[in-house]
C-alpha cells in the first residue's frame, strides 16, 4: 500500500484562542468565582493565617480560578499576580505590612530570574533556527534514513521531533514538523493512519521537552523553585536524570501509535529537499547555536552556569545583527511572563507562610513518603491535562517543595517528578499547544488523543513515582 504525493498541501491554521469577545460558559463561571471567592480571605478571618497570609491566600485563589477557567489569558493572570503581590504583601504595599515582608523589587525581579534568562536564550535560538531554515533543513536530513516504510517514517518523525523539542519550544517544534509532514499526512488514504501521524508529532514534542531545562516551562519553574531553596541542578545533570525517562516514554508511545494506527504494509514517500542558508549571518548563527548547546552539555567541566550560557546567544546574535530588534518582538514573551508569574507566586506563597498553612490542612506525616509523592504527581497530571502545563507547575510546585521539606522528602526529587508529570498532561486538545495544532488538522478526534495521552500519562506517573526514584537514588543523580 503506497501513498502518492498530494497535488497540493492542505493547511488549516493552528487551533489557537482567538481574540473573540464572546466568553465560554467556563470562562463566565471563572469570572464569577473570581469575584465571589478570591476576596473572601480579605473579608473573613482565616484561622492560623496572619493578615499577610490571608492576602496571599486571596491572590492564590484568584490565580487558581483564572488559570483553570482561562477567563482571562494565562499571561494576564501571571502579571496580575505580580502586581497584586506588590500592592498587598511587599514593602511598597498600599496597606500596612510588617517590616519583614519581601521587597517589591523581588517580585518585579521575577522576570529577570536566571531561569527566565535561560529560556530567553533558548527561544532566541529557536526563532533564529526558523529564520534561517536550520530547523526544517535538519529535519529533512535526519528523516532520510527513515523513508519508505510508514512505521519507519513515524519513528524518524518522533525521534527528530523529540530531539528538536529538547532545545526548541514544543510549540515551535510541532509547527516546524507539521510543515514537513502535512503533504504526507494528506497523501495517506483516509483512515486511522492519518490520525497516527498527526498524533505522533505532539506526543514526541511533549515527551522530548522533558529532557532538558529549556524543553518546557514546568522544567524552568522547578529549577527556579529549587534555586530559591538552595538547590542547584546543572543542565547536563537534569538531562542525565530525565533523558532515560523520555526515551522509555517515547518508545512506548511509538509502539502504541504504530499498533493502533499504522498498518505494517503502509508505505509513504517524503519530499526531503534540505536547503540550508549559507549566508554570513546564517553561518554565524550555526556557530553560536552549536557553541551554546555544547556549553550547556559540558557545564560540569567548565563550571559556567547554564543560565549564563543561555544569555550568550542573546548578546552575540544581537551584537552581530544576526537577530534584530524586530526578531525580539516575535519571541514567546507571554510564556516568559507566565514563567515569571509562577516564580513570583511561589515566592509570595513561601514568604507569606501560606505554603505551611496549606500543608497543615492535611496530616501528611501520617502517610508514607512514596504515597505522598504519588499523590502530588497525580494532582499535577490531572491539573496538567485540563489546564496549561505551565499554570499547573506554577500552582503545584511551590506547595510540593514546601511539603517535601516538611515531611522529609528529597526536595530535588519532588521538583523533578512534579515538573515532568506536568509536562505529561497531554490527553486533550486544550492540554498543550502541540495538541491543539494536531487537533486543528481535523484528522485527530478527541477520543483518539485522549486514549494515547492518558496511557502515556499513567505510564509516566508509575515510572516517575515508583520506578525511577530508587534508580536515581542508587545512581546518586538527585
Amino acid at each position: 500500500m503506497q501513498a502518492s504525493p498530494a497535488p497540493a498541501m492542505r493547511r488549516r491554521p493552528p487551533a489557537e484562542r482567538t481574540s473573540s469577545s464572546r466568553l465560554t460558559t467556563l470562562q463566565r463561571i471563572g469570572l464569577v468565582l473570581a469575584v465571589l471567592i478570591a476576596p473572601l480571605p480579605l473579608i473573613l478571618d482565616v484561622p492560623g493565617l496572619d493578615p499577610i497570609g490571608e492576602r496571599m491566600l486571596s491572590i492564590f485563589l484568584l490565580a487558581i480560578i483564572l488559570w483553570v477557567s482561562e477567563a482571562v489569558p494565562l499571561v494576564a493572570t501571571a502579571v496580575l499576580v505580580i502586581f497584586l503581590e506588590v500592592l498587598l504583601i511587599s514593602d511598597q504595599a498600599i496597606v500596612a505590612v510588617p517590616d519583614t515582608v519581601p521587597s517589591a523589587a523581588s517580585f518585579y525581579g521575577a522576570f529577570a530570574n536566571p531561569v527566565v534568562i535561560l529560556f530567553l536564550g533558548g527561544f532566541l535560538i529557536a526563532d533564529a533556527a526558523a529564520k534561517y531554515g536550520l530547523d526544517r533543513g535538519l529535519a529533512a536530513v535526519m528523516l532520510r534514513p527513515f523513508q519508505s516504510s510508514a512505521r519507519r517514517t513515524m519513528l524518524g518523525l518522533m525521534l527528530i521531533t523529540a530531539s528538536l523539542s529538547m532545545f526548541m519550544s514544543n510549540t515551535a517544534t510541532t509547527a516546524t514538523m507539521f510543515a514537513i509532514v502535512m503533504p504526507v499526512l494528506f497523501a495517506l488514504p483516509p483512515g486511522v493512519a492519518r490520525a497516527g501521524f498527526a498524533l505522533c508529532i505532539p506526543v514526541a514534542a511533549n515527551v522530548g521537552g522533558l529532557a532538558t531545562p529549556v524543553g518546557s516551562p514546568p522544567n524552568a519553574i522547578a529549577l527556579a523553585s529549587l534555586a530559591e531553596r538552595g538547590h542547584t541542578m546543572t543542565f547536563v545533570g537534569w538531562m542525565i536524570a530525565t533523558l532515560p525517562v523520555a526515551i522509555v516514554l517515547l518508545a512506548v508511545a511509538y509502539w502504541i501509535l504504530t499498533w493502533r494506527f499504522v498498518p505494517r504494509d503502509l508505505v509513504v514517500e517524503l519530499d526531503l529537499d534540505a536547503r540550508f542558508d549559507t549566508s554570513r549571518k546564517a553561518r554565524l548563527f550555526y556557530v553560536v547555536a552549536g557553541i551554546t548547546i555544547a556549553l550547556w552539555l559540558t557545564e560540569p567541566i567548565h563550571g559556567i552556569p547554564s543560565t549564563t550560557v543561555g544569555f550568550l546567544p542573546v548578546v552575540v546574535l544581537l551584537l552581530t545583527q544576526v537577530m534584530s530588534g524586530e526578531d525580539l518582538k516575535v519571541l514567546q514573551w507571554p510564556v516568559l511572563w507566565l514563567v515569571a508569574g509562577g516564580i513570583a507566586l511561589g515566592s509570595g506563597v513561601a514568604a507569606s507562610g501560606l505554603d505551611e498553612w496549606l500543608i497543615g490542612l492535611v496530616s501528611w506525616s501520617s502517610l508514607p513518603g512514596p504515597l505522598i509523592l504519588f499523590t502530588l504527581a497525580l494532582v499535577a497530571l490531572v491539573l496538567g491535562t485540563v489546564i496549561s502545563n505551565s499554570a499547573t507547575a506554577n500552582l503545584v510546585i511551590p506547595i510540593a517543595l514546601t511539603l517535601a521539606v516538611t515531611v522529609g522528602l528529597d526536595t530535588p526529587l519532588v521538583a523533578v517528578v512534579v515538573a515532568l508529570i506536568c509536562g505529561l498532561g497531554m490527553a486533550l486538545p486544550i492540554s498543550t499547544p502541540p495538541n491543539a495544532i494536531a487537533y486543528a488538522t481535523g484528522e485527530v478526534s478527541t477520543g483518539q488523543m485522549a486514549s494515547v495521552g492518558v496511557t502515556i500519562g499513567v505510564l509516566g506517573l508509575v515510572l516517575l513515582t515508583v520506578v525511577m526514584p530508587p534508580v536515581w537514588d542508587a545512581l546518586g543523580l538527585l
